[in-house]
């Protein structure tokens, strides 16, 4: 999927650093499998392809499909995870960049929309309506960092820092006795007041900035993230969105939906939810921080 991973982790005696890295590397093998869109082979590319009808799949990429599914209801379509051919479209899918913008009709033609997913959970099936394309890049990196920290505890291991693409789950404390400590990365040009951080305490933090992938065309710059109403890319005011949750795959999935949602109703949701949410937003030709509720009181 492009990104690379590490693992910080106190190894009890007689466990090899090589079999827990074997036993990660594993865990994350099965992620690439089942549900990267860049691998022909993939599960999740060969649902894409597939004729209309039922595709048998997965386990793990059934799972991630109905949490995504879930997360699409609970905020209205704000998190699609039907978005993949729009994402190709806009040049961020694996076909790389576009050459042009995509035309209005181009975009209105384009097949997507949760509400036309079908599942069959006990026959581990998911409906392909023709055409759709499954994109779970807003949710299968933070899957992949709670396969990797289940895949430790199965060897034993309880104090450990699992990163991911910049998507990160704690659990324990250090060898010092401290709890895993990591800083928010603010957006380029952006001066906060002081640092910000996180103790990682049987917690995962996630953050999506518009900043980190982008295209320009025309002198503009679009932002990766797509506004499932629009099928454009995110022109809101939002620089970055981070959400801190129990599961790496909720907080990132959430960032994705907080971010379409926009600075006013992604907070008000957050706070409504009792999410710990950061948005960083641009304002009066510079950026600023907005906090929800729950993210202020941890800070405090």
């Amino acid at each position: 999927m492009g990104v690379a991973w590490t693992i910080s982790a106190l190894v009890p005696d007689g466990l090899a650093e090589a079999e827990v890295g074997a036993a990660v590397q594993a865990a994350v093998d099965e992620v690439v499998r089942q549900m990267s869109d860049w691998e022909a082979a993939s599960d999740l590319s060969r649902f894409n392809a597939a004729s209309p009808g039922w595709v048998e799949v997965p386990p793990g990429l059934l799972h991630v499909v109905q949490a995504g599914l879930s997360l699409a209801e609970a905020t209205d379509g704000a998190f699609d995870p039907t978005l993949g051919r729009l994402v190709g479209l806009w040049g961020f899918g694996p076909a790389g960049p576009a050459a042009d913008l995509p035309a209005d009709a181009t975009l209105a033609g384009a097949p997507a929309g949760w509400r036309q997913v079908e599942l069959d959970l006990a026959g581990r099936r998911i409906r392909q309506p023709g055409g759709l394309a499954l994109d779970l890049s807003g949710i299968a990196k933070g899957y992949g960092v709670d396969q990797a920290a289940q895949a430790l505890e199965a060897l034993g291991v309880r104090d450990y820092l699992v990163e991911i693409g910049g998507e990160l789950r704690g659990a324990g404390v250090k060898s010092s006795g401290e709890p895993w400590f990591v800083e928010i990365e603010p957006p380029p040009g952006f001066a906060a007041d002081e640092p910000i951080l996180v103790a990682l305490h049987e917690l995962s933090i996630a953050t999506s900035g518009e900043w980190r992938r982008a295209v320009d065309h025309g002198g503009r710059r679009y932002g990766h993230t797509l506004d499932p109403a629009t099928r454009r890319p995110l022109d809101n005011g939002v620089e970055q969105v981070t959400v801190l949750h129990a599961e790496c795959m909720q907080a990132d999935a959430l960032c994705t939906a907080l971010a379409v949602m926009g600075p006013v109703a992604g907070l008000a949701f957050a706070d409504a939810e009792g999410l710990a949410a950061l948005f960083v937003v641009r304002e009066g030709g510079g950026l600023a921080e907005r906090q929800s509720r729950a993210f202020a009181a941890m800070l405090d």
